[in-house]
């Protein structure tokens, strides 16, 4: 493994780059991949080129058998089991790796769905809080793919609040089973899968989680589900009736179940962003090859600006998502090296520095979906009629990407979690808020010095990205003075304060990705990336600008609103760009390459 990919343990703490200033030469980008990594992705995309999208019409017409045979023989080339022990019969890659083959596989539709499903959510429950017997027992084989596995926590009426599911469990009288009553809906990979984590409150109030394999008496599926998209992906409906579960199969403690569900769910947002990315690529280039051969007044319409533009701002979002994904999945990676070089075992350090990043992660997850969903959006109108059809595989990027914004928790319990958990570490004193939010309030008070010329490369971006991290403390330091405890009740204000803060995390990815870029290639080497870099800027801070105009005229008024209107204003302000020219620039460069190649 490369130097840039070992260890370089000096990244900030989980939501520390609201308020201290990140160092682009620390910062990992997509440059980094070493060669290995690089020849992981390369195998992930020929096996959907080879294997899947042949035969995408037969998966989505769920041909009997078809699902878990691809599954297998995704198994044998190893793409089931990057992130497994090689002890347990996996590959023992980084983190990186493991987030890559997200990416690599992310354009396989419904094919991604149901491996990311086996291998996330499937898989790392057993392999983070099962026994060592439970481990030898599941894991070799879910890594094999011989056998696939599914979660079931969601329920009818237990949906985004998780923990009020009714599903029971009661110790058999003789105490070697438990016996399980009650019902899981939407369950991915349900129709075949071998084993199922399944979430049930023991004894009516202790949430726990189970591994309960198909056959077990008492639990039966319901027929597959007809969905909007997705059509391919197997979802059915488990149901228990005394369905008795060996005690052994209790998985991690009793009652802290709610501990699986959502370290869990930590990792799959942001692996969810990288499925995202790869489907949003491929998709960005089936629509750029298109609008290089459709005619329309005796040209191809990629010649025309209303195009181009919507190609380069494709581009522009894929890239920079793309920039904060591996930006944190580096972090994550040396938190979960510094875990274990700790004493740490490899489950508990992954969790943990997932744990830690759980706040970037929920960020990643909120825009990485809506990213795809803009760029499917897009596509289709690119298409124009054609897009309708489902003759062009565009169709069919439309309609499975619009699940995305609701599993792994909606975008809106997104949005409010990335809030809510900042406040929470500031309260346990994890990350120091209140200070820097005192320094912006007393910066209002101030008369702005605009004599300073910013200097050096970069300098004017890097000034207006600490800017806009000061909109973030001064709106939310507000809201939290005048509102208090009631302000988890006003979830617009919070969804203001996510979107302002989704919006600086990218942006700021973004520049450092370009200055890191521009160092090791030369500032004519980056033109394209540093074009891109300053469109989402630019756009970013009109972003904030709203979203905070809104949060600061939903709870101040009089005096206190003015200033921070004034304050809003100022922390907004960029230098005049002819953003048109970029992305013509950026949409000529896809389209001399005819494809996303960035």
């Amino acid at each position: 493994m490369s130097t840039t990919t070992s260890t370089m343990l000096n990244s900030l703490k989980g939501g520390e780059w609201l308020i201290k200033q990140s160092n682009a030469f620390e910062t990992f980008t997509p440059e980094d991949f070493n060669e290995e990594q690089l020849m992981v992705k390369e195998m992930c995309l020929q096996f959907l080129a080879s294997e899947v999208l042949p035969v995408i019409d037969k998966i989505d017409k769920m041909e009997p058998g078809l699902m878990p045979a691809l599954m297998v023989k995704a198994g044998e080339q190893g793409l089931l089991g990057a992130s497994i022990p090689e002890e347990l019969g996996g590959l023992g890659k980084d983190f990186i790796t493991s987030t890559l083959v997200n990416e690599g596989l992310g354009g396989g539709f419904s094919f991604s769905v149901a491996i990311a499903a086996h291998t996330g959510i499937g898989t790392l429950p057993t392999l983070y809080f099962g026994t060592d017997a439970q481990k030898q027992k599941y894991i070799p084989k879910l890594a094999s793919g011989e056998w696939k596995g599914a979660y079931g926590l969601t329920e009818p009426n237990s949906g985004s609040d998780a923990l009020s599911a009714k599903t029971s469990a009661i110790l058999s009288a003789d105490g070697k089973h438990y016996l399980l009553n009650g019902q899981k809906c939407w369950i991915t990979n349900g129709g075949f899968a071998d084993i199922y984590t399944v979430f049930a409150k023991i004894d009516g109030d202790k949430f726990s989680a189970f591994i309960v394999e198909r056959g077990m008496e008492g639990f039966t599926q319901g027929p597959e589900e007809h969905k909007m998209g997705i059509k391919g992906s197997s979802t059915v409906q488990l149901y228990f009736q005394d369905c008795k579960v060996p005690v052994e199969n209790l998985l991690g403690e009793i009652g802290k179940g709610h501990i699986i569900a959502f370290n869990i769910l930590n990792i799959g947002r942001l692996k969810l962003c990288a499925a995202a990315i790869g489907g949003a690529k491929m998709a960005l280039t089936t629509t750029i090859q298109y609008a290089t051969t459709r005619e329309q007044f005796k040209t191809v319409i990629a010649n025309f600006g209303a195009i181009k533009h919507k190609l380069a701002e494709g581009a522009i979002r894929i890239w920079v998502s793309e920039s904060a994904l591996y930006r944190t999945s580096k972090w994550v990676d040396d938190k979960e090296t510094e875990l274990q070089a700790s004493g740490k075992p490899f489950n508990e350090a992954l969790l943990g520095a997932a744990e830690e990043y759980a706040i970037e992660c929920a960020i990643l997850k909120v825009d990485g979906s809506e990213v795809l969903d803009f760029i499917v959006d897009e596509g289709v109108q690119i298409h124009g009629g054609n897009g309708f059809s489902d003759e062009y595989m565009i169709s069919r990027a439309y309609r499975d990407s619009r699940i995305n914004r609701i599993y792994e928790g909606t975008n809106e319990i997104n949005r409010l979690l990335t809030v809510d958990m900042m406040l929470k570490r500031a309260m346990k004193g994890k990350l120091d808020l209140m200070g820097p939010a005192l320094k912006v309030s007393k910066e209002l008070m101030s008369i702005p010095d605009f004599s300073e010329a910013e200097e050096g490369l970069f300098a004017s971006e890097l000034k207006t990205i600490s800017n806009l991290k000061k909109t973030i403390l001064m709106v939310a330091g507000a809201a939290v003075q005048k509102l208090m405890m009631s302000l988890s009740n006003e979830q617009e204000i919070l969804m203001n304060i996510a979107d302002i803060a989704i919006q600086v995390f990218h942006a700021e990815s973004a520049l450092l990705r370009v200055i890191k870029l521009t160092d090791n290639q030369g500032e004519a080497a980056a033109s394209v990336q540093t074009d891109m870099m300053r469109c989402y800027l630019n756009d970013a801070a009109d972003h904030v600008n709203k979203a905070g105009k809104e949060a600061i005229n939903s709870f101040a008024e009089g005096d206190e609103q003015r200033m921070m209107l004034l304050g809003l204003k100022r922390f907004t302000k960029t230098a005049p760009y002819n953003s048109k020219e970029a992305r013509r620039r950026i949409a000529d460069k896809l389209i001399a390459a005819d494809k996303y190649y960035l």
